[in-house]
């Protein structure tokens, strides 16, 4: 077997990254350099670099992605107002470009040969990895254990772990309920429990949302400032994009809201069940519709409508770094300077109603479509306007 001398792996010092880990060193005689990014999922630093060093590694790195995180890859993908097949969010999509780039980045720093991830050989996201490590390092030995070894099952994987003195987590003895990916923008759950469509989904996967039928008998109510197309405060307070996210999510998530059940289509051609919690991305997406009706034009919000379906299976797809997608980011954000203003929120179990929406933008003007009579609108001009698309349509 060919020696690689340096790895660099994502890894979440859970149970199958570090099997992964220990697999890489026998097979591949390689020094491993860990990589954890932290993109604001819960995540216990110390297990981290305990499992780690227990397995002889030198080189443990947790890094803190959050701010990057959310400003430069969920805010420009919120500004396209982005959704999978109609409803999906995105939120793991959105996240593996940003740990790839990172990857390969490490690698030419430590001049490491090759990368490794966990994904699964049934998955989207061993796409999404490969893609941005082949961007970044078009050279670059890319490692796919679950498509690699002999491994067959959960068992294997727990037999292996007793063997090289892997702690197997409680919760990881038999057959594990359900798979979850979590990051500051969402919380993924799939597999196991929820594999049967026909079935609803068992209230306890939940993890950052109240359900709607328990939520609070009072609504809340937010205002979001928007710049620029990006919000920039929460209730008259200015925060950064991770911590306005962060607070956005806990609010909420306890009103119920963010909650989606959908059966997609992978990129690999397989469908899947998925349960997704987007508590915060929720409203910010709906909110920055909502700012943009007051705000944009017809023309440019029709054009961006429609390339979103686009854009989004892009994005889905793992083409986050592509020229397309570039080109299309240009498009969204060629006016995104007139988005600007204060958007007035109530959040009730589960649903998301406007108050009020205010901007100094001329976009929208009170006067012309008022129903008073008043001299800003010539209706007289509807009629030359009508018959010139009654020729439009005989065409």
């Amino acid at each position: 077997m060919q020696k690689i001398k340096k790895i660099v792996l994502a890894y979440s010092g859970g149970l199958d990254t570090s099997v992964i880990l220990r697999w890489l060193q026998e097979k591949y005689g390689s020094e491993i350099i860990c990589y954890t990014a932290d993109l604001g999922q819960e995540i216990d630093r110390k297990k981290i670099m305990t499992n780690a060093k227990r397995l002889g590694v030198k080189h443990v790195i947790i890094e803190d992605l959050q701010e990057i995180f959310v400003k430069d890859y969920v805010f420009p993908m919120i500004r396209g107002n982005a959704l999978y097949e109609g409803i999906y969010l995105l939120g793991t999509s959105i996240a593996r470009p940003l740990i790839a780039k990172r990857q390969i980045e490490i690698a030419k720093k430590f001049k490491a040969e090759a990368v490794s991830h966990g994904s699964t050989g049934k998955g989207n996201d061993q796409v999404r990895f490969e893609l941005g490590y082949y961007y970044f390092g078009p050279n670059i030995k890319v490692i796919a254990p679950w498509r690699d070894w002999d491994f067959a099952s959960r068992n294997d994987l727990i037999n292996y772990a007793k063997k090289n003195n892997i702690p197997v987590p409680q919760d990881k003895k038999g057959a594990p309920p359900f798979s979850v990916d979590d990051n500051l923008y969402h919380t993924s759950t799939e597999g196991k429990v929820l594999e049967d469509p026909s079935k609803p989904a068992p209230e306890f996967i939940f993890q950052r949302t109240t359900s709607p039928t328990k939520a609070p008998n009072k609504s809340t109510s937010i205002l979001l400032e928007y710049k620029n197309g990006d919000p920039v405060a929460l209730n008259n307070k200015k925060l950064s994009p991770a911590k306005l996210l962060r607070k956005l999510n806990d609010v909420a998530g306890k009103n119920g809201i963010g909650r989606v059940d959908l059966v997609e289509n992978r990129f690999i051609g397989i469908k899947s069940r998925g349960v997704y919690e987007t508590p915060g991305g929720t409203v910010l997406t709906f909110a920055h519709r909502a700012i943009e009706s007051i705000t944009l034009d017809k023309e440019t919000m029709h054009k961006k409508d429609s390339i979103m379906s686009r854009y989004a299976e892009l994005i889905y797809n793992g083409y986050w770094f592509s020229k397309e997608r570039f080109k299309l980011q240009k498009i969204i954000d060629a006016k995104k300077n007139k988005v600007n203003g204060k958007i007035k929120l109530s959040l009730y179990k589960g649903n998301i109603t406007i108050l009020s929406r205010q901007s100094k933008s001329k976009a929208y003007s009170i006067k012309k479509v008022s129903f008073e009579e008043n001299k800003t609108f010539n209706k007289k001009n509807v009629e030359s306007f009508i018959a010139k698309h009654c020729k439009l349509l005989r065409k």
